[in-house]
């Protein structure tokens, strides 16, 4: 596949994924208003994102694999997650941003307890 069109992919899957994402928690806000039928319509809209759009993107570019595969690509995002948010936190701690940086130290400290989690089922499965 040539370099620009799995960068394409790549860009595509990344909006979509968001796409989805916060979909839902319009979905989650209409509802909370009492909006059931746009809530309705956010989450259709949501899923059709994922399971069409960023299912067939992810699909073209090989992004899921064996389940060992997986786990090893999971605990890299992990990792990256982990060391992005201690970034953000020290950024957003000089900027004097200290809800931001709060907000980052919590997610950091998630990722770290997904990655262990994942780590954790790695090496029960013997790899």
């Amino acid at each position: 596949m040539n370099a620009r069109t799995r960068a394409n992919l790549t860009a595509a899957a990344k909006v979509e994924a968001l796409t989805h994402a916060k979909y839902l928690l319009f979905a989650e806000h209409a509802r909370s208003r009492g909006h059931s039928e746009l809530a309705e319509v956010f989450k259709l809209t949501a899923e059709q994102e994922r399971l069409e759009h960023f299912a067939d993107a992810t699909r073209m570019l090989g992004v899921v694999r064996d389940d060992i595969e997986n786990l090893r690509q999971a605990i890299s995002g992990q990792l990256f997650a982990e060391a992005m948010y201690r970034d953000f936190v020290e950024q957003a701690d000089a900027d004097g941003d200290a809800d931001a940086a709060a907000l980052f130290n919590e997610n950091a400290r998630d990722e770290a307890h997904h990655r262990a989690n994942l780590e954790r089922i790695l090496a029960l499965a013997g790899a």
